[in-house]
């Protein structure tokens, strides 16, 4: 089958519901949408058996050609793309769904889903891309569909700063991107991943060579996943219709950082450092989220720290060189922070868009669909028994434990953390005694099932999810499946852990450890003593400090976005008012003086002319003779 119509798809329905959505019935529109997000994710899964003989490469065309450098237009689906195709297409689809009932009454119903299909065609050219050119391409292209739909409610001031936010930041990553890519084509006279990859394996570089070139790919791949120090876009992201949160900040975008690592092993297994620069940043930023996470009070924000804070992990298992394990947990995450995002739109819009938890409580009487699943997406996060979070995090705690004490014990505490906040959201959401007094609880509905469905589909994902990867105490025949399955992709080999079975069970009873002590610590504290989040006016020392998030924004602001302004206002106020204007100004006057001057000439008295001619020509003849 032709790959590029799994591309053509969604550019397909981007194309209609752009043109003609607006004529168009909103059912027609989201179906439409929906169905061609839909059947992409039917034909990658017919692939899946000749994917696992070898991988299918597109008919490629000259894309870009400069001197001896040929860039083509290719696709390719090997083990890894079908996995984030997979991912991209069957969430994506939900979310389609979802967003028919969510977005039914606004006006940019035929836009949000054009830009929602614009985002799908991107987020496949980025992950079936045959070279770093592609992945580029699709990278840009999402960045560009992130802003559309995170500023998609522009007419607040706040959501457009938000959304220009998102974009800037990724910028810089992309920067360091950009850069990178140059030193590719510099070194390796190419940018095919198979030729990049064989010339990398084979040929011997200088140390620094290796090293720049994945210091500079990580870079991007921080701004695009929120790492340290470019997270702070992801939780101002929030802004968006929640749908775009769910499809782009936890399931799909956020994770192209983890795959273009994962894609890039053979460059990082070439370059340590470089790894240890992964682990340590991934480690810094999963406990700072989770610190930040327990302070918070909007639904919606606490989901998008959780999602900082899980990409840090990804990030650790990627610095241990535990690749497997880190696209399983990019798997299972994009199962239950899908059914979270989605989950806490249900409780918003049954709340008639009220996203303060702290307004809240007792929901699971009036909306018990929402909180059955929203339960299972809380348990599979916080790591409960044989649910998928928790298969996928023991397998990375695992990897951490074998390289390092300290990296583990650091681990196991974010872990801890993000039960805590969960928990706390989770019981202050659906326990306890209603606290909203500008909104009744009889008006508080379940939603409609076009929401519901996505939800139980998600919640069922999220408890079988860790089948993809069991490990071999539970089952031996189908043992770390997707790790097997990727294992041909890796040249220099995925990172294998093997340890005693008493050491397992014991790191096995401390992550369940963990799990109970969050769980009934916050359910003592919110349900059997009822207490509830305090109010901003009176939160002091740490807690303050948490629910303003470390100030980091404010300090980003009085280092960066406050002197880049001040300069813009002085550039436009001495450089531009005084400089370029009245430089433009002066010529203006200069050419009208002129003309006013040269007019006075023009009399209307013939004898003049003629004075003027001759004494032009005498003048000229004058010049020739004594030249």
């Amino acid at each position: 089958m032709n790959l590029y119509i799994l591309l053509a798809l969604p550019l397909l329905g981007f194309t209609i519901n752009g043109l003609f959505g607006k004529q168009l019935p909103k059912f027609v529109v989201g179906a439409l949408a929906s169905s061609l997000v839909f059947i992409p994710f039917v034909l990658a899964l017919t692939l899946w058996s000749e994917v696992k003989d070898a991988a299918i490469v597109s008919q490629p065309f000259t894309f870009l050609q400069v001197g001896d450098l040929n860039i083509e237009f290719k696709l390719m689906l090997d083990r890894l793309s079908l996995i984030m195709t997979l991912i991209i297409t069957g969430i994506g689809t939900l979310i389609h769904l979802y967003s028919m009932a969510y977005m039914a009454d606004d006006a940019g119903y035929y836009k949000f889903f054009a830009y929602l299909n614009l985002f799908i065609f991107n987020m496949l050219i980025l992950v079936l891309g045959a070279n770093f050119m592609m992945l580029f391409f699709g990278w840009e292209g999402v960045g560009l569909c992130s802003y559309l739909l995170i500023g998609f409610w522009y007419h607040n001031p706040d959501f457009g700063y938000a959304a220009r936010k998102a974009f800037v930041m990724n910028r810089i990553g992309d920067l360091g991107l950009l850069l990178g890519l140059f030193m590719i084509i510099q070194h390796f006279g190419s940018l095919d991943y198979q030729v990049v990859f064989s010339e990398i394996a084979k040929v011997s570089h200088p140390q620094w060579v290796y090293t720049s070139i994945a210091v500079l790919l990580f870079v991007g791949a921080m701004g695009k996943s929120a790492q340290i120090p470019l997270y702070t876009w992801l939780p101002d992201a929030m802004a968006g219709p929640t749908p775009v949160s769910a499809l782009i900040h936890a399931a799909t975008m956020v994770t192209a950082g983890v795959y273009l690592v994962v894609r890039s092993e053979v460059l990082y297994a070439l370059a340590p450092m470089a790894r240890d620069l992964i682990l340590y940043v991934g480690l810094a930023t999963s406990l700072l989220a989770a610190f930040i996470g327990l302070k918070q009070n909007d639904i919606k924000k606490v989901l998008a720290y959780s999602t900082v804070s899980q990409l840090g992990l990804m990030f650790i298992a990627l610095g241990c060189g535990a690749y497997s394990a880190a696209m399983f947990h990019l798997a299972t995450h994009a199962f239950f922070k899908a059914l979270l995002f989605l989950g806490s739109g249900s409780v918003i819009h049954g709340m008639h868009h009220e996203q303060d938890f702290r307004k809240m409580g007792g929901l699971r009487k009036a909306m018990p669909l929402t909180y059955v699943t929203f339960l299972i997406g809380t348990l599979a996060i916080s790591g409960f028994p044989f649910l998928s979070g928790f298969f996928s995090k023991d397998e990375i705690l695992l990897h951490t434990f074998h390289h390092s004490p300290w990296v583990y014990g650091l681990s196991v505490f974010s872990a801890g953390l993000t039960g805590i906040y969960m928990f706390r959201m989770f019981f202050l959401t659906f326990h306890g005694n209603y606290r909203n007094d500008h909104y009744a609880f009889e008006k508080v509905h379940e939603s409609p099932l076009l929401m519901t469905i996505p939800l139980m589909v998600l919640a069922v994902l999220s408890i079988a999810g860790g089948l993809l990867n069991l490990p071999h105490y539970l089952s031996h025949s189908n043992s770390e499946a997707l790790a097997h399955w990727l294992e041909p992709l890796f040249v220099f080999g995925d990172a294998a852990v093997h340890v005693e079975p008493s050491t397992e069970w014991a790191l096995l009873g401390v992550a369940v450890s963990v799990f109970v002590i969050a769980f009934f610590w916050m359910r003592q504290k919110y349900v059997v003593q009822g207490q509830v989040a305090e109010n901003d006016d009176q939160m002091t020392g740490s807690a303050k400090l948490l629910a303003h998030k470390f100030y980091v924004d404010e300090l980003y602001d009085s280092l960066f976005a406050k002197p880049l302004q001040a300069l813009g206002a002085w550039t436009y106020r001495v450089l531009d008012r005084k400089g370029f204007v009245a430089f433009t100004d002066l010529m203006g006057k200069v050419t009208q003086w002129k003309g006013q001057t040269l007019a006075r000439i023009q009399s209307g008295n013939i004898e003049l002319y003629l004075i003027i001619m001759v004494l032009a020509a005498a003048l000229m003849l004058g010049i020739e003779l004594f030249a």
